[in-house]
C-alpha cells in the first residue's frame, strides 16, 4: 500500500463545525505538530533509492520510507497506515530524523572483552602463515597446520 500524491488521507490539526462548514472551529484537546521534515535533492535520490532496496535490511526501508512520505507532508496517520506499522513508530522515526538521521540509538549489552588494538593483533596473527624454519619434521611446519 502506498500514499498518493493527492493527499488522500492527509490529517487535519483543526475540527469543522458541521452546522457552519464555512467556519473553523478549534478542537477542544490540543493536537501535536508533525516534525517537519525537509531533505535536498541529494538526500531524496539517495533516500529513495534505499526506500526500494532489496539488499537493505527491512527496518531500514521501513525508516527510509517513513522519512520520505514525511518529507512530502504526508500525515503520521497516513504514512502508518501505508507501511503498516503504528503511529508511535512514525512519530519516533520523523522525529529522530530530524535530530540524529537514520542512525539507530546504541544497545544495551557486555562491553567488548578485548580492546580495538587487540583486536587487530589477533586479526593480524591470524592471517600469517606458520613459520617453516621452526619444525624439523617431514614437510616443514605447513604440513602440521592446523596444529591436531
Amino acid at each position: 500500500m502506498s500514499i498518493t500524491a493527492d493527499g488522500a488521507g492527509l490529517g487535519h490539526s483543526h475540527a469543522v463545525c458541521s452546522k457552519d462548514l464555512a467556519r473553523e472551529c478549534v478542537s477542544p484537546v490540543p493536537v501535536a505538530r508533525a516534525r517537519l521534515i525537509v531533505l535536498t535533492a541529494s538526500q531524496r535520490r539517495r533516500l529513495k533509492k534505499l526506500a526500494y532496496s532489496h539488499t537493505a535490511a527491512y527496518q531500514l526501508v521501513v525508516r527510509v520510507r517513513i522519512v520520505v512520505y514525511a518529507a512530502g507532508g504526508f500525515s503520521n496517520n497516513a504514512i502508518a497506515r501505508s507501511q503498516g506499522v503504528v503511529v508511535d513508530t512514525v512519530r519516533t522515526w520523523r522525529n529522530r530524523y530530524a535530530e540524529h538521521g537514520l542512525k539507530d540509538r546504541p544497545r544495551s549489552g557486555r562491553p567488548p572483552r578485548f580492546t580495538p588494538l587487540q583486536q587487530t593483533e589477533i586479526k593480524a596473527l591470524a592471517c600469517q602463515l606458520p613459520a617453516e624454519a621452526a619444525c624439523r619434521c617431514r614437510g616443514g611446519a605447513a604440513a602440521n597446520w592446523p596444529p591436531r
